[in-house]
């Protein structure tokens, strides 16, 4: 299945017409013609099967034929605080990994050993649906605007908040801290780690300090491992329950 998005779409609506950069690549680089089914998710769970009526590159248009709502693919929420990366290829390859592994909410952080303070966020959200379509997922994850850290943490909800960092101190492996089915805020810091007064200023509010192994990762990586074994540990228990 070829899956295309637009978030316009709505349950409501019977007909849709594309943006001129969809309407190009449905009708120029895929070759859609009049008559041919598109499937197309809004990001928020629905599945659209839309027949195009009008097979033009700058005003592709189609009628909705059926829709269906889509169940939710993880029984958890995954909510990763990630500094951005110095460099920002680094930093799509997190958000377009992530999201074909299973992610709910990013949002960037701003650290004291922070290198770049800013994304392009218009860019990144483009990354992030690119990796939804290619990874066939109809739940557009959510990109939140730069945050400082200390901001951020007074402000996020979260079941279990935990902090990868990579300090002495008393931490315990990740794997062994998770929850299941819950909503979980995972803090990943920049290439020269948290600072100590963050850290400290974390767990006092309750956000457990965690490892995630015994090597030293970049902070894109850091990020992967983290919704990986989240991933994983979630999929475990839910087979072992059933």
């Amino acid at each position: 299945m070829q899956l295309f998005y637009s978030p316009d779409i709505s349950n409501s609506e019977e007909y849709i017409t594309f943006s001129k950069e969809e309407s190009r690549h449905i009708v120029k680089v895929l070759r859609k013609k009049t008559g041919d089914l598109l499937q197309i998710t809004n990001g928020n769970g629905f599945l659209y099967s839309v027949e195009i009526e009008q097979a033009h590159d700058k005003k592709c248009t189609g009628r909705i034929r059926n829709f269906e709502e889509k169940p939710r693919e993880r029984l958890y929420y995954l909510h990763v605080a990630i500094a951005p990366t110095k460099l920002n290829d680094r930093m799509e390859w997190f958000l377009e990994k992530a999201t074909e592994i299973g992610i709910d909410e990013i949002t960037p952080i701003r650290c004291d050993r922070s290198e770049r303070k800013e994304i392009k966020h218009e860019r990144m959200e483009k990354v992030i649906i690119s990796a939804m379509k290619q990874s066939l997922k109809f739940r557009l994850p959510k990109l939140n605007p730069t945050m400082g850290f200390r901001e951020f943490i007074k402000k996020c909800d979260w079941d279990l908040g935990l902090i990868a960092h990579c300090e002495e101190g008393d931490k315990t492996n990740l794997r062994n801290f998770l929850p299941f089915k819950k909503r979980i805020l995972i803090l990943i810091g920049p290439e020269g780690d948290f600072s100590p007064r963050e850290i400290e200023e974390a767990q006092k509010l309750d956000i457990k300090p965690v490892s995630l192994g015994k090597s030293r990762l970049r902070t894109e990586t850091a990020g992967i491992v983290a919704c990986h074994t989240v991933s994983v540990f979630n999929e475990e228990v839910s087979n072992h329950e059933a």
